[in-house]
């Protein structure tokens, strides 16, 4: 995992105005990184982050970049989940609604799965999203164990 990160940022939709409170809070430290999200997020955070750029003179970060993948339900948790497995996404920070449920729940509960067995730090809401990007590491290069499944593998073919 290299300094700049590929984060994925993702929100159901009763959970949209608490991440895009938070983007607003951390959009400095988001610009330095490249961000994928999924429909409807992630054009939210890219007008939050457009909006807080022009507020301040047009601030830039050069090289970043949000990569928009599809709604949730339509597949962009999907699509993140296999962008996990080809090691293209090295955080998740993914504020979910455990109140409501959603449509696609198998599709984020393999999402949650996928991010366990590639070792992806994931955040579920503001706190440990918090510490997150407060950590050190956030801007280091950084280089997750991830746990060797072979044996698994080799067990279930047998």
């Amino acid at each position: 995992m290299k300094a700049k990160k590929r984060i994925a940022l993702v929100a159901h939709d009763n959970r949209k105005k608490d991440l895009v409170g938070w983007v607003e809070y951390n959009w400095r430290s988001l610009l330095r990184h490249d961000l994928i999200c999924t429909g409807t997020t992630g054009k939210l955070v890219s007008e939050t982050i457009e909006s807080k750029r022009m507020s301040e003179g047009g601030a830039t970060a050069p090289d970043s970049s949000i990569r928009l993948l599809k709604s949730g339900p339509l597949g962009g948790d999907q699509q993140l989940g296999a962008l996990i497995a080809e090691e293209m996404v090295d955080l998740v920070i993914f504020f979910w609604d455990p109140m409501s449920p959603q449509p696609h729940d198998v599709d984020v509960k393999a999402l949650l799965r996928i991010a366990v067995v590639y070792n992806i730090p994931m955040a579920c809401n503001r706190a440990t999203a918090d510490f997150m990007i407060s950590s050190p590491l956030f801007d280091r290069p950084y280089e997750p164990i991830v746990k060797d499944y072979s044996d698994y593998i080799q067990r279930s073919l047998t």
